[in-house]
């Protein structure tokens, strides 16, 4: 390990940070129907980003702040990922937000400074780094949930969101102190093997993971740490929404990744955590798949629909190994590819005064048209699991990886499941082919948005046909970062 003084592995992350300033205060001086050129600097501060992340892209891990933060192949694939996702939310988004009032320079702050946030989470090499990127997420998050003032639906959930996630935060804090308390760094690489010396104390240490699996949990919205997440997405701005339900779990991931398999990933240690673990992914694979049944709302379906994707994403951590975490984070990575696709037909549904967040106005988008009824259908089969689309192939590399890890029962829970979900994920392909349409508005989405969403849908499928080169890089990612 080679600690260096140079800043280059964190470059993409400075250049955000002083953007994000001169983009917050050059918006004081752009009139609102100028406000188009706050959105396009926005947009190329993001390219600008993949752009130096691509440059400085290194398979060796290397270190800079004293060891406090990382570059390697994982931090730049999910890094890339990120801005790839944001900026199509924002292409997405744009009528939306506009129609809303929120089409202003604090929205494209906050979406700057929560992805800042994800960037330096994906790269900590520090329980403090970890904290800090953390944070300032969740604290953009929770402003942007509420950017939507007149809306007591949105206020209502920025608080609920606000509540629960400082109490998921101080149990990560706390959870962090007695990880410190027991091996003596915050260090995420020095953790592990100071553990392995001294394993007297860990009984502290299983202490400390109790809280911090359970901060770990809410985090990525896992039963039974789920509470909040039906109600956020459903009163947030879809546009709020749709950031919400995608970029975060790739940090999510780098976060269980750095602490949970890196800090905490000795033999005797491995053991508490993962058994932690079991329970939250059959508990999420139960509720998430169950309760989605009985949702009219298609924006609280998704969200009981990510509690179960977030259960096969556990399944894969639980595996463990290169098999295991190499698919988890293929997994990972095809969620927020068919999230951003699903969020991004109810934005492109939803006009002036009306939100296209019901099952019911899905009905008959074959008679209005019938292009996006076909991509919707290609989205719903690959969150279900319905060959040849990558979600399917994506469930299939956990499965796999967990029955070699000696689990076939899991793997026959999440099977059980996962069949029983494929209702709710048909039950809209049957609504928008087989139903009279209730609406006849026209659809007539900006020329960007189409070929985006087309590209979305139709890579749903490429994926599936072609998961070889994905997957080979979320290996070779594994491979480096461990």
């Amino acid at each position: 390990m080679q600690y260096i003084l140079p800043l280059w592995p964190a470059h993409a992350e400075i250049f955000l940070l002083a953007m994000a300033c001169v983009i917050l205060i050059a918006d004081l001086f752009v009139r609102d129907e100028n406000r188009g050129i706050t959105h396009m600097l926005t947009q190329l501060t993001l390219a600008g980003c993949a752009v130096i992340t691509w440059f400085s892209a290194n398979d060796d891990p290397t270190h800079t702040f004293s060891g406090m933060f990382v570059g390697d192949l994982m931090a730049d694939v999910l890094k890339l990922t990120t801005y790839f996702v944001v900026m199509t939310i924002l292409v997405y988004a744009r009528e939306y937000i506009t129609l809303r009032g929120m089409f202003r320079g604090e929205f494209f702050a906050l979406v700057l400074f929560a992805t800042l946030g994800l960037m330096v989470m994906i790269s900590a090499n520090h329980l403090l780094t970890l904290y800090l990127g953390l944070e300032l997420l969740s604290l953009s998050l929770y402003a942007m949930v509420a950017l939507q003032r007149d809306s007591a639906q949105a206020t209502e959930a920025a608080m609920k969101y606000f509540v629960l996630g400082a109490l998921a935060s101080g149990m990560l804090l706390y959870g962090m102190s007695m990880v410190y308390g027991a091996a003596g760094s915050l260090e995420i690489t020095r953790i592990a093997a100071l553990i392995a010396d001294d394993g007297a104390k860990n009984v502290v240490l299983v202490f400390g993971l109790v809280f911090l699996v359970a901060g770990i949990g809410f985090k990525l919205g896992a039963a039974p740490f789920h509470m909040w997440l039906p109600d956020v997405y459903h009163g947030a701005p879809t546009a709020v929404t749709l950031f919400i339900g995608t970029v975060p779990k790739l940090a999510a991931f780098a976060f269980v990744i750095r602490l949970l398999v890196q800090a905490l990933g000795t033999e005797e240690i491995q053991g508490h955590w993962q058994q932690m673990l079991a329970v939250m992914a059959v508990l999420s694979l139960i509720v998430g798949n169950i309760t989605a049944i009985a949702q009219t709302n298609l924006k609280r379906m998704l969200a009981y629909s990510t509690i179960s994707h977030m259960g096969f994403l556990l399944i894969g951590i639980l595996a463990g190994g290169l098999n295991g975490y190499a698919s988890g984070m293929f997994y990972v990575i095809v969620y927020v590819l068919m999230s951003l696709g699903a969020f991004g037909m109810i934005l492109l549904l939803s006009r002036r005064n009306f939100e296209a967040e019901n099952l019911d106005d899905f009905k008959g988008l074959n008679q209005r048209r019938p292009w996006y009824a076909f991509l919707m259908l290609l989205l719903m089969f690959s969150m279900a699991g319905v060959p040849p689309t990558v979600g399917f192939y994506a469930k299939f590399a956990v499965l796999q990886a967990i029955v070699e890890a000696g689990h076939a029962w899991l793997a026959v829970i999440a099977v059980i499941f996962s069949l029983i979900g494929a209702f709710y994920y048909l039950r809209v392909v049957k609504l928008m082919y087989f139903d009279d349409a209730q609406d006849a508005a026209p659809i007539v989405p900006r020329a960007d948005v189409q070929v985006l969403l087309s590209v979305n849908g139709i890579a749903v499928l490429a994926f599936g046909i072609f998961p070889q080169p994905l997957l080979a890089l979320c290996v070779s990612a594994i491979i480096a970062s461990l």
